[in-house]
C-alpha cells in the first residue's frame, strides 16, 4: 500500500477528522479569522458530522499558542452538587451526565483569541445540520457500532447517505443568536435538566477557565499538556521516562504502563501532579515494577489549526462513549456526555467536582518557538498514543502523516493490544510478561491530527487515516 503523503502549506493549515470540518476551518481563515476562529468553526461542524463522538453536550479542552507562549483552556463541567457522594456512577443514562462544558469553552476561546465572533464560527455547522451532510466511511462504521442509538440519531446511516439534524440546527442557531448563556438557561437548559439529574443551578455555575500547561523536555523540545482533571501528565511522565531509555517498543510499553498507573492514582480535580515529573521521581519510577492498568475505550474528536500570524490551537471535544450517555435533551438535538462514568477511576462520585478526564490536547515547542499542535482522540488511549506519536515525530524523525499512521499498541491491564502492522512484535510483548492481543479493530487505536512548522518556516501536517478527515492549507 502506498503511504499517504503529508499535507504542506506556506502560511496556515487546519487538520480535522472530517472533510467538512477542515473546509469550515479553512473558510474562517480565508475570511480573516484567526486559528481560534478556524478551530471553533471546525469543532462546531464536527458536532454535526461526527455526532457519536462530540457535540454541545460534551466537554472541551484546548491549548493555544500565541506571542511565544502557551495557555490552556479547561471547559469541563462538574457532577451535580446534589449527587450522592461516593457511589459508583452509572456508565450511561441520565445519572451519568456531568454539566456539559463545550459551549462555555467555545465562548471563552472566541472572546480571548477569536476575531470573527462565535456566531460567525457556528454558521457552517448550522447549515450542515439543517440542510444535511454526507456521512463518511469511518463515521458510518462508528455510528453502526452503537447498539442502542439515542432519539433522533437512528437508524445508523450507511456511508454516502445524507443526514440532517434539524433539532441540533435550531440549538446552534439559538447559541449563535443569543450567546452561549442561552445553552445553559431558558428552554435548552430546562430540557437538559428534564432529561438528567442535573439542576438549573448546576448549569448556571458552569465556567470555562484558562490554566497554565504542564510540560517536560523530550529530544530537545518542550511537550505541553494540560493539568488535572485531564490525564495530560500521563503522556508527559511517559515521555520523561522514555527519554532515559533506549526508546524501543518494550521501553515504550513499559513507560506508558508506569505513567498510566501513576495518573490513575493521582489525577484528580485540582490536584498538583508536578511532583510526578521531577528528575528524582522519574529516575526512581524507572526502577519500579508496574501493576495492573486497565482502561475502557471512548469516543472523542481532535483538531488543530495554525494561522499565518503564528497562532496555533490544539483542541479536543468529547462525549466520552459513542453518543455519550445515550440521553438527548428533548427537542434540542443535544446528546449529553456520560463523563460522570469516569469517577470509577477514583472509586466513587464526587458531587460538584470533575472526574479523571481522558481528553488531552498537545503542543510542541522549541527554544520558545512553536513547533506545532498535535493530538490523538480515542478515550483512555490518548496519553499512550501521545507518547507514541511524539516519539515518532521527535525520535524517529517521521513526518506528521507517517507518525499518525504508524501502527500503535494499546496497554490494557496485563494485555497489550497490537494493531495489525506490528503483530510481528508480539514476542516483544510476551518478553515483558504480558499477553499480546492482535486487534484488527482500528477504532480502538484512536485517530489524530498534527501540524508542525518546518525549519524553512512552512507547515507540514497530517490527519490520521483511521478517520475520514484531512489536513490542508495554503
Amino acid at each position: 500500500m502506498v503511504a499517504r503523503p503529508p499535507a504542506v502549506a506556506g502560511d496556515c493549515m487546519v487538520a480535522t477528522s472530517q472533510p467538512t470540518a477542515t473546509a469550515a476551518g479553512l473558510r474562517m481563515l480565508r475570511e480573516g479569522g484567526t486559528a481560534a476562529d478556524a478551530a471553533l468553526a471546525a469543532a462546531a461542524v464536527l458536532c454535526v458530522t461526527e455526532p457519536m463522538s462530540t457535540g454541545p453536550g460534551g466537554d472541551l479542552f484546548a491549548l493555544v499558542w500565541r506571542d511565544h507562549r502557551a495557555e490552556g483552556l479547561d471547559a469541563a463541567g462538574a457532577a451535580p452538587r446534589a449527587a450522592p457522594s461516593g457511589v459508583l456512577p452509572d456508565e450511561i443514562g441520565p445519572c451519568s451526565v456531568n454539566v456539559p462544558g463545550a459551549v462555555a469553552g467555545w465562548a471563552a476561546l472566541a472572546e480571548r483569541h477569536g476575531r470573527l465572533g462565535l456566531d460567525a464560527c457556528l454558521q457552517e455547522a448550522i447549515s450542515l445540520a439543517k440542510d444535511g451532510f454526507v456521512v463518511g466511511a469511518r463515521c458510518a462504521a462508528a455510528w453502526a457500532g452503537v447498539s442502542n442509538l439515542p432519539d433522533g440519531f437512528g437508524p445508523a446511516p450507511a456511508c454516502g447517505v445524507r443526514v440532517a439534524l434539524p433539532d441540533l440546527a435550531r440549538t446552534l442557531s439559538i447559541i449563535a443568536r443569543d450567546g452561549p448563556s442561552a445553552f445553559y438557561t431558558g428552554s435548552i437548559g430546562e430540557a437538559i435538566c428534564a432529561a438528567t439529574w442535573l439542576e438549573e443551578d448546576d448549569l448556571a455555575a458552569m465556567r470555562a477557565c484558562w490554566v497554565e500547561p504542564l510540560h517536560v523536555g523530550y529530544r530537545g523540545h518542550e511537550v505541553l499538556e494540560l493539568p488535572p482533571p485531564t490525564q495530560g501528565v500521563a503522556a508527559l511522565e511517559a515521555l520523561a521516562l522514555l527519554e532515559r531509555t533506549e526508546g524501543n517498543l518494550a521501553d515504550r510499553i513499559t513507560c506508558c504502563r508506569l505513567a498510566l498507573e501513576d495518573a490513575a492514582r493521582e489525577v484528580r480535580d485540582g490536584a498538583d501532579v508536578s511532583h510526578l515529573l521531577g528528575s528524582a521521581a522519574i529516575e526512581r519510577r524507572l526502577r519500579e515494577a508496574t501493576r495492573h492498568v486497565s482502561e475502557p475505550a471512548g469516543g472523542t474528536v481532535y483538531l488543530c489549526a495554525v494561522d499565518a500570524h503564528g497562532m496555533a490551537v490544539s483542541l479536543v471535544q468529547s462525549l466520552y462513549y459513542r453518543f455519550g450517555s445515550g440521553v438527548v435533551a428533548p427537542a434540542t438535538g443535544v446528546v449529553l456526555q456520560n463523563r460522570a462514568a469516569c469517577f470509577a477511576v477514583s472509586g466513587g462520585l464526587e458531587p460538584g467536582r470533575r472526574p479523571y478526564h481522558t481528553i488531552i490536547p498537545g503542543l510542541l515547542a522549541r527554544d520558545n518557538e512553536l513547533l506545532g499542535p498535535f493530538g490523538v482522540m480515542g478515550g483512555f488511549i490518548q496519553a499512550q498514543a501521545h507518547t507514541q506519536l511524539v516519539h515518532g515525530l521527535l525520535a524517529d524523525g517521521l513526518d506528521p502523516q507517517a507518525a499518525l499512521d504508524r501502527p500503535r499498541f494499546r496497554v490494557d491491564g496485563d494485555q497489550v493490544r497490537l494493531e495489525k502492522g506490528i503483530w510481528h512484535r508480539a514476542a516483544t510483548v510476551r518478553g515483558l510478561g504480558l499477553e499480546a492481543v492482535l486487534d484488527s479493530d482500528i477504532h480502538t487505536f484512536g485517530g489524530g491530527q498534527a501540524i508542525l512548522r518546518t525549519e524553512h518556516g512552512s507547515l507540514i501536517g497530517g490527519s490520521d487515516s483511521r478517520k475520514d478527515g484531512y489536513a490542508a492549507g495554503w
